[in-house]
């Protein structure tokens, strides 16, 4: 990808109409400052003293949050949060996010809000240590008037979009948003809109979702097809050309260090390396970053490659983001390419 290329590319991004439904989450981190440790009176157990607590949205929040940064014009999370304080926050984040339109996510007593509570440990210069999560979840079924109420937001809002993220992170199956009601819906869309560029993505495997846009991971990849995760890149790319040739859908499969594969249907695959490491890194919302750039970059018109090139820029940049989910804008992507 060249300069004028890149340019090209991304000005095509304001434009841009992107719903995302799926699985949302609070992240909220407490960051504690060690010189300030003491020990309770009451129970002799060590005190953390929190200095600060930043909320972010996450999951598909993180996504949303990247799209933004990346300069989408409208996004719709399509969604829900629960009743409570975690929600409060979770809404007052998304707002936060330009472009952002919250006409199709719900706020319901009948679920708690997805949350993780993240202590880290600062003590500089040494990067941010995160000590044991607390996660709050949902253990329940999805009640069937959630499952409705976002279906039909989803139908409604299907005509508006350029794009749709499908991001099934739940902890526990059928207790999110991604049931098998609301994937029926998204096949349905899906076969409506031939057109709509369709990006999935689950964390508990891609084998129960319609033919879409993929994007996994190798371990993913694995399971998938029945390979293995370590596989030898020429493995990797037939794999991705037989998987894209039989959904007839593009598919990407992320090699964290070996950097990201793609095909689309009928053209061989490719591999586009991963950027190098600049000092320490944090993985964590990575991944989103790179769901995030392939989508738009899809629906921009963008041949596989140079989504995947975009990806790895902003993964790179993400992970060098200590202590946060952390998201790219197109300027650090260009300075990034080409430095």
């Amino acid at each position: 990808m060249t300069p004028a290329q890149f340019a090209a590319l991304t000005a095509r991004f304001a434009p841009l109409r992107v719903g995302v439904v799926g699985d949302f989450s609070l992240d909220r981190y407490f960051d504690i400052d060690p010189a300030r440790a003491e020990t309770s009176l009451e129970t002799g157990r060590p005190v953390h003293n929190v200095t600060r607590v930043r909320c972010s949205p996450g999951a598909a929040g993180n996504i949303v949050q990247n799209l933004g940064a990346l300069g989408a014009g409208t996004l719709w999370p399509i969604g829900f949060c629960g009743e409570d304080g975690e929600g409060f926050e979770l809404l007052k984040a998304l707002r936060a996010v330009p472009g952002v339109s919250l006409d199709c996510f719900l706020r319901t007593p009948d679920r708690h809000t997805f949350t993780y509570t993240k202590p880290l440990l600062h003590a500089p210069p040494q990067a941010p240590v995160e000590l044991s999560r607390l996660d709050i979840k949902n253990w329940a079924p999805t009640p069937a008037d959630v499952e409705d109420e976002l279906g039909i937001a989803l139908h409604r809002l299907a005509p508006e979009l350029d794009a749709l993220v499908v991001m099934d992170q739940a902890g526990v199956p059928g207790a999110g948003v991604i049931t098998p009601a609301i994937l029926q819906h998204v096949r349905d869309l899906a076969r409506a809109r031939p057109r709509l560029v369709v990006v999935a993505d689950s964390r508990h495997g891609l084998g129960r979702f319609p033919p879409l846009v993929f994007k996994m991971n190798a371990a993913e990849f694995a399971v998938l097809t029945g390979g293995r995760a370590d596989a030898a890149l020429p493995a990797l790319l037939a794999g991705a050309e037989r998987l894209a040739a039989a959904s007839q859908q593009p598919v990407f499969i992320t090699l964290a260090e070996r950097g990201i594969v793609g095909a689309a249907p009928g053209a061989p695959a490719a591999h586009v390396p991963a950027l190098p490491v600049r000092g320490p890194i944090d993985i964590v919302g990575a991944g989103d970053a790179v769901t995030a750039a392939l989508t738009l970059a899809l629906a921009a018109g963008a041949p596989i490659e140079a989504a995947m090139t975009l990806a790895q820029a902003a993964a790179s940049i993400v992970i060098h983001q200590l202590g946060t989910t952390g998201t790219a804008r197109v300027p650090e992507l260009r300075a990034r390419l080409f430095p």
